[in-house]
């Protein structure tokens, strides 16, 4: 895969390198929506002040909160795609509807507030819904102590307990990747995808499985099914890929899978611009670098990859590079 070099320590370097196992960490993509609306008393006035509370069905995450207007008007934009309930509610008063947000603009609903009404979610849901988002928040905890095999059993149980919580079929499939666990979390992708087709973090996930097992073709496909994915949120006019920093590491990755290393180089770089602190690609491009025997910088990409990361996946694999390239 590598060209010839001369030289012990050039090869001692491509050995270690050789030796390291590539595979991305792919960030969520994010497409939103929103919610409008207003909320009227029994005479059709405006009310000022109402809490109006929005939770995601789809997903376990905190509830957002917003407030009414002096027309009883809200807004709240920046909403995932999927399946909510919209509760309006002022003292003792409370009315709340389920809709579907979609990408683009927000969604209308409208309330209509009196006295000694109250329509909202019953004590079971509101406990169930609390339950999902605790349990998910301690998975959350545990993969970021690199407790994956604990975070694997709490995503599994908050799945559980909402089987529409795509997110956390996702991230059980990074758990699993965590451990090297690629049937595993192949199945954990396709799962989310069952539920929602369009979630680019999912493809970008089976990139990763598919890069690490060598299937190299399967992960072009997903990696290119992310990217229009991604590219469908993107502002108008905006080049495909661009914009979306995972999207452009798995491509790096692919490329320097199919010995192009030139190809793979311009992919990290261009990931790198977007997000100078994304510490995968920093890692990626050393590797690639030292690959076209630019050591020195390579010995630059992977301190700062150290920097970012000093616990990360490849910290071993950077230092021990590091050493050799750095005098």
């Amino acid at each position: 895969m590598f060209p010839a070099f001369s030289g012990r320590r050039l090869m001692a370097l491509l050995l270690v390198v050789v030796a390291a196992a590539i595979f991305a960490i792919p960030a969520t993509a994010q497409t939103t929506g929103g919610v409008k609306g207003r909320v009227t008393d029994d005479k059709g006035q405006g009310m000022r002040d109402c809490k109006v509370t929005i939770e995601f069905l789809d997903m376990a995450v905190t509830p957002r909160e917003t407030k009414t207007d002096a027309k009883g008007e809200f807004v709240q934009i920046g909403l995932t795609p999927g399946q909510y309930r919209v509760l309006a509610s002022k003292g003792d008063m409370s009315q709340a509807f389920q809709v579907r947000v979609k990408l683009g603009d927000p969604v209308d609903v409208r309330f209509r507030l009196a006295p000694g009404v109250t329509a909202g979610p019953s004590k079971e849901d509101t406990a169930k819904s609390a339950a999902v988002q605790a349990t998910f928040k301690e998975a959350v905890t545990l993969m970021q102590s690199s407790d994956y095999d604990g975070a694997i059993a709490k995503f599994k149980e908050a799945a559980g307990l909402l089987p529409t919580c795509y997110e956390c079929y996702t991230n059980l499939g990074q758990a699993h990747i965590q451990k090297k666990q690629y049937d595993e979390a192949e199945a954990a992708f396709k799962k989310a995808l069952e539920i929602k087709p369009d979630h680019a973090a999912a493809y970008d996930g089976l990139t990763t499985v598919y890069n690490a097992q060598k299937k190299f073709d399967e992960a072009q496909q997903a990696s290119q099914k992310a990217i229009e994915l991604a590219q469908a949120s993107a502002a108008p006019g905006a080049a495909p890929g661009t914009g979306n920093v995972n999207a452009l590491y798995n491509q790096g990755v692919i490329a320097w899978n199919a010995n192009k290393p030139e190809e793979a180089k311009a992919k990290f770089e261009e990931a790198l611009k977007i997000d100078p602190n994304h510490a995968d690609s920093h890692y990626q491009l050393g590797m690639t670098l030292v690959n076209l025997g630019k050591l020195a910088e390579a010995g630059a990409e992977f301190q700062a990859y150290l920097k970012l990361a000093p616990t990360g996946q490849y910290a071993a694999q950077a230092q021990a590079l590091v050493k050799q390239l750095i005098k």
